[in-house]
């Protein structure tokens, strides 16, 4: 039966197709196809349900959009550059040995603080990568750091992020998805949650990925690795003249950019109005002529398009999953049969379908609406409490986020990482942060699940 529902069927072909290398927007396509065709709905049916579908990531392409222009402008204003050429400055006069390895664990320290910060202080998401990351490479080639490592840090910042704290991305998660689908679907039911709650329901699955990040950092890749042709060091001089010419009021203006841009994203609740505020602050104080506001966005299409594309693609495939009733059916599967004294087994079945769901969607955002109106009668009918019923719904809908192919959580630190094309998508990205962030959350869900 679970091998005959076109969800587990569809996804299975997606993560095939992936760890073949095919282009992740192909993949989806075809899985919406496979979905379909496995299904009641057939291949016309299914070819309108995903077109239709596809506007469901317009919004979110819109949104990267932006943030990839916002981007941009930092870029522009000299402040990643000044960090990038300090740290190359810095390491330069280090010594190897003992030094060498804590400056790593620096660098590393730095890039997840750098993560956190995406989802809240600094609201670009993913959208500094591809800026940041890409000075950095010559610095991981020469302390020999796994670039896997990296990825499984950036993914750690991006996901655990929105999952505990509920400001910037995390309100939005929290917030704006999770409490208030638990909230329309549990008035009926007598359970109502709130932001605080979430966030302690959510804690003890972010302990899992906390063990998970150190397991990847100082375990699974802390042994050096060589990358072939090494980016080109820069020499003392070359570093001085770079840094002499960053303007400090270009770096101020950045800093003032970032404050605005964060204070109206947790005013207004809109990402798109926060980054259009900074990138008028960045024109008004000359880092970028008006003129030039154009080829400003052009770049930041180009520095986001491809996760773009992947997210509209994701959306029309949610819509063909949505459409076939498998979801429905599967939960349903799952749960004939469990009473009350199998809410273990119950638990682990329902993390375990939130894990497809989202694996093949890719996006926990989109996953919330799909699974909350069958979790949370079922978690009461079962008996848990109502901590229990939100970690349940709030981790069965982040499992899968790191280690999807799709999920932008695994395609930007890939965006930053493979700038010099050394750098794999799947075996490189989506693979380390499935087995190092999904496997504790299904552990540690649990628990949370049992003892809430």
């Amino acid at each position: 039966m679970l091998f005959t529902n076109p969800v587990v069927i569809s996804i299975i072909v997606l993560l095939a197709l992936s760890l073949l290398r095919i282009n992740v927007v192909i993949a989806l396509i075809i899985s919406a196809l496979t979905a379909g065709i496995c299904s009641d709905l057939g291949i016309s049916k299914t070819i309108e349900t995903f077109t239709n579908g596809l506007g469901g990531g317009a919004e979110v392409a819109m949104n990267y959009a932006i943030l990839g222009a916002f981007a941009i402008a930092i870029s522009k204003s000299g402040i990643t550059d000044l960090l990038a050429f300090k740290v190359i400055k810095r390491l330069g006069h280090s010594p190897n040995g003992r030094s060498m390895a804590g400056f790593k664990y620096f660098i590393l320290a730095v890039l997840v603080l750098f993560a956190i910060s995406s989802q809240n202080l600094l609201p670009v998401h993913i959208a500094f990568i591809p800026i940041v990351i890409p000075p950095l490479l010559a610095i991981f080639n020469k302390l020999k750091i796994d670039r896997r490592a990296v990825a499984c840090v950036l993914t750690f910042g991006l996901t655990a992020t929105y999952m505990l704290l509920p400001v910037g991305f995390g309100k939005i998660f929290i917030e704006s998805i999770l409490v208030k689908n638990i909230n329309q679907v549990g008035a009926d039911l007598g359970l109502q949650t709130n932001v605080a709650e979430v966030s302690l329901a959510m804690a003890i699955p972010v302990i899992g990925m906390v063990l998970g990040l150190l397991t990847a950092v100082f375990i699974t890749y802390r042994k050096p690795r060589e990358y072939a042709a090494a980016a080109q060091e820069l020499t003392t001089a070359e570093i001085e003249q770079h840094i002499a010419g960053i303007k400090p009021f270009h770096v101020a203006t950045s800093l003032a950019a970032i404050v605005v841009t964060f204070g109206l994203q947790l005013f207004t609740s809109s990402t798109i109005i926060g980054g259009l505020a900074g990138l008028i602050i960045f024109a008004a104080c000359g880092i970028f002529k008006l003129k030039e506001s154009n080829d400003i966005f052009q770049q930041g299409l180009r520095l986001m398009a491809m996760i773009g594309f992947v997210m509209i693609a994701a959306s029309g495939f949610a819509g063909v999953i949505n459409a076939t009733g498998g979801v429905t059916v599967l939960v349903d599967t799952f749960s004939q049969g469990l009473g009350a004294d199998n809410k273990g087994l119950a638990a682990f079945l329902m993390l375990l379908v939130g894990l497809f769901i989202t694996m093949g969607i890719g996006s926990s955002f989109s996953t919330v609406p799909i699974i909350t109106s069958i979790y949370v009668p079922l978690c009461l009918s079962l008996g848990f409490s109502p901590l229990a019923t939100v970690s349940i719904v709030g981790v069965a809908a982040a499992l899968g986020d790191a280690g999807s192919p799709a999920s932008d959580s695994t395609l930007g630190p890939t965006s930053g990482l493979n700038m010099d094309g050394k750098h794999d998508h799947i075996w490189d990205s989506v693979v380390p942060t499935f087995i190092h962030y999904n496997i504790p959350l299904m552990i540690f869900g649990w628990i949370a699940a049992m003892y809430l």
